[in-house]
């Protein structure tokens, strides 16, 4: 069943494993609502892939402006504590396996051809990123581990944030209805 239309609300996070889209989702939300979207992997990457040592300040910097949208991840880093006490509503894009998978490869394949700039001058590595024996490295493998990350999660954290309104669509038909929905709002 669609979740009924939902009114603006000036900070939101979507949740959902690599692969389901909480950019794209991010990114036509935050225009139907005029917010502004961070992304969070571009605050998260520096060059050469290393994480930036500003991250966490640069999640708390934003998470303290009144309107904005982004996805909820780097959460064993610690952007739980900063975003989830200021977010008013959760967008968890709960989609099958198959459905996260076909995006996962062809995303991750489209970019590697393209040779898509991502953040702080990085770039997709393509099928070694898809194929690394490091797990840490593969980005197959990273998403079949955390395939269940926000299922097993999500119930605690809707203890500890019960402030939160949690939304959850297991199809991206669905997202895409109620994203069309509030979008006319």
């Amino acid at each position: 069943m669609l979740p009924h239309p939902h009114p603006p609300v000036p900070r939101v996070l979507i949740a959902g494993v690599t692969g389901s889209g909480k950019t794209t989702f991010a990114r036509r939300l935050a225009s139907a609502w005029d917010l502004r979207h961070v992304e969070i992997d571009a605050l998260f990457h520096g060059p050469d892939w290393t994480p930036r040592e500003s991250f966490l300040d640069d999640v708390t910097a934003f998470a303290a402006e009144e309107r904005w949208v982004t996805e909820w991840q780097y959460t064993s880093r610690g952007t739980s504590e900063i975003l989830a006490p200021r977010a008013e509503l959760v967008v968890w894009l709960d989609y099958p396996y198959r459905v996260v998978r076909s995006r996962l490869i062809r995303r991750t394949f489209g970019r590697a051809v393209l040779r898509t700039e991502l953040w702080n001058g990085n770039r997709e590595r393509g099928l070694t990123n898809m194929f690394h024996p490091d797990p840490h490295r593969n980005i197959l493998a990273w998403q079949t581990r955390t395939l269940r990350h926000w299922s097993e999660r999500m119930p605690a954290l809707r203890e500890q944030y019960p402030h939160l309104e949690v939304i959850r669509f297991g199809h991206p038909r669905a997202a895409d209805r109620w994203l069309s929905a509030v979008s006319v709002l």
